[in-house]
């Protein structure tokens, strides 16, 4: 079972952005988490980072069909990626969205998701945890489905 692991823009900025929003720990400090967690749940992942969405779009459709499952923090993109939401939908594959601070806690604009009505779950506000959880869950998600 493949999990790719996917996070928009800025985040590659993790452990210098605003830490009382975002914590301490960098994209690569989570990346390894989420490694360990998937070598002891038997799962492949693979990680894909991009400021840009059409990188991450491209990124999906090259991927999409090697993988059982996602796990997406789309960052900024959260709010506004129409066509991130349209390649969502047409890949077909159960995603999990990830954001390490509470959207629904924050400024009017954070607080809409365009891809949530079309995921499995969304998990907020539990930073680095948040992605070790939906690794979690997606597997169970995946494994039930046979």
């Amino acid at each position: 079972m493949k999990i790719l692991v996917i996070n928009g823009p800025n985040l590659n900025m993790l452990g210098k952005r605003d830490n009382d929003q975002y914590g301490v720990e960098t994209l690569d400090q989570i990346s390894h988490r989420i490694s360990m967690k998937a070598a002891e749940l038997d799962v492949e992942v693979e990680f894909f980072q991009s400021n840009h969405e059409g990188s991450i779009i491209d990124f999906l459709q090259d991927s999409y069909l090697d993988a059982s499952g996602i796990l997406i923090n789309p960052g900024a993109l959260t709010h506004y990626g129409i066509s991130l939401r349209d390649c969502l939908a047409d890949v077909k594959i159960p995603f999990i969205e990830i954001h390490l601070s509470d959207i629904h806690e924050r400024e009017e604009f954070r607080r809409h998701s365009m891809i949530s009505d079309i995921s499995l779950e969304q998990i907020k506000g539990h930073r680095g945890d948040g992605y070790v959880m939906g690794l979690e869950r997606l597997v169970i998600h995946l494994r039930k489905l046979g």
